[in-house]
């Protein structure tokens, strides 16, 4: 009999599974009957942007965290598919900080280009899982009709992510505070913060793009407060860190150093939590958020019932290429062509990872680990090998470059490590790129639409939207429009 197998999520991890089944396929393997179950209406996952905050529609948690103005904040080239470059789906160089529209456009047109869309259900949503005597039995509802299905799988790969179930922890005094609160989670464009003192809780990703976001749309002061340790860049003027925010009185904020500031917005960049509602708890992973967490042999494989795989589960300096080969492995693992040792020796091997990514001293450091953990997937596949030290130098170099200058670092450009094509200077320095369209993006260097007419989304702002162009060349998506 066929193997059922159900994805859950089709955002980059169910996408890249999705895409390492069709692989095979078109390879002769005969591939297992696939269901892919997609809350949203469309793939994408976080990229699948939405107005939405808090509820979706119908009644559901909304998913994404995406925010409109959104550009990468890591060099495209550390993670460009090793079977679909970017000069393959643009057909000319673009530059190695795109937005997120065009990232968008990007994975979805790999996945566009085959017939996997088949395999997904969308607006569906996953209520239950339980495992049985011989797999699992799996409850799901279509958010559209209202039917509920239950139905046997023999295999079950979680690739929901996340990023979507906010951590919110709490300050003293902040149920008094008279501004704006709000988590990065249901962040949606800075253009509001123009002219505002904003606060960001946290000293990770989110507080460091959000706070330069804001300061790039206007905001009057933003401060970053950290826990532990500052970020330590060379901020722009309007741009400070202070210490940990300890509590409110009215819009006066106090912080661990003793400085008070007066702000009129907080947005908690405070993280997010592994949280798997559809899930027991035998099958639910429950880690930080970390480069490997416990309990999955190869960061997939869930231990205590390896019929169970996670893709995309761990912390990510690398990603989109991550989940290909982590993804390419749950793939051979279930198609028979890698033999899954005991468990004893799972366990062994679980230890051996934990162990080295206790022991590492430092970003660098981590960047290197990740980039060994990916090869040593990739070399038990047939997925395409690519320079993964040359990635790492990529990454090294990115970090240095913000150390220089955290405002003007995504104005780089980088050789794509697949094809050599080094990126294009974009037609405007991203400070005062306020046309974050795809249309925008593409149009070439001296086209009206390029120059500095162009949409300021900001509110008062008096420039002229910019022209659009047809999409045509462009990969289509059934009319549809990280560290990344």
């Amino acid at each position: 009999m066929v193997e059922r197998i159900a994805i859950i999520g089709a955002g980059p991890s169910g996408m890249a599974q999705l895409r390492a089944f069709e692989a095979a396929r078109e390879g002769g393997a005969e591939i297992p009957e696939i269901v892919c179950f997609e809350k949203q209406s469309d793939w994408g996952g976080q990229w699948n942007y939405s107005w939405r905050t808090g509820i979706d529609q119908h009644g559901e948690p909304v998913h994404s965290s995406m925010y409109r103005n959104l550009w990468s904040n890591g060099p495209k080239e550390a993670l460009e598919f090793a079977d679909y470059s970017f000069d393959e789906h643009f057909g000319k160089p673009i530059s190695s900080y795109p937005p997120r529209a065009v990232l968008w456009d990007y994975i979805a047109g790999r996945v566009e280009a085959s017939d996997v869309r088949r395999f997904v259900r969308f607006n569906t949503i996953v209520r239950w899982t339980r495992e049985t005597e011989d797999g699992f039995t799996v409850a799901s509802e279509n958010l559209t009709s209202g039917d509920t299905v239950t139905e046997q799988f023999d295999r079950i790969i979680v690739a929901s992510g996340h990023f979507s179930f906010p951590n919110v922890p709490d300050f003293e005094g902040l149920e008094n505070f008279t501004g704006e609160v709000m988590h990065a989670h249901d962040f949606r464009g800075a253009e509001r913060l123009e002219g505002k003192r904003v606060l960001m809780i946290g000293a990770s990703y989110s507080a460091e793009d959000i706070g330069m976001q804001a300061h790039k749309m206007g905001a009057e002061l933003v401060t970053l407060s950290y826990r532990s340790h500052a970020m330590g860049f060379d901020w722009p003027d309007g741009v400070e860190e202070l210490p940990l925010a300890i509590g409110f009185d009215g819009n006066r904020v106090t912080f661990r150093d003793g400085s008070v500031r007066e702000v009129d917005a907080v947005v908690l960049c405070t993280g997010y939590l592994h949280k798997y509602p559809f899930l027991p708890d035998s099958l639910a992973l429950s880690s930080p958020n970390n480069l490997y967490p416990d309990g999955l042999y190869k960061g997939t494989v869930w231990q205590q019932n390896p019929h169970l795989f996670y893709v995309g589960a761990q912390d990510q300096w690398f990603t989109f290429n991550m989940f290909d080969a982590q993804a390419w492995f749950v793939r051979d693992v279930i198609l028979g062509r890698i033999e899954l040792p005991d468990a004893e020796e799972r366990a062994a091997d679980i230890r051996h990872w934990l162990a080295e990514y206790a022991a590492l001293p430092d970003h660098d450091s981590e960047v290197v680990y990740q980039a060994n953990y990916i090869r040593d997937l990739i070399e038990r596949t047939d997925y395409p090998m690519f320079d993964l030290d040359e990635v790492v130098r990529i990454f090294q170099a990115w970090q240095q470059d913000k150390q220089v200058d955290i405002a003007r670092y995504r104005d780089k450009t980088y050789p794509s490590v697949m094809t050599g094509t080094m990126a294009a200077v974009h037609h405007t320095p991203w400070l005062e790129e306020m046309d974050d369209s795809i249309e925008r993006y593409l149009t070439p260097v001296g086209h009206p639409a390029s120059s500095s007419e162009h949409r300021d989304p900001r509110p008062g702002a008096h420039s002229a939207r910019a022209k659009t162009l047809p999409r045509s060349g462009l990969v289509g998506r059934d009319g549809a429009a990280a560290r990344v």
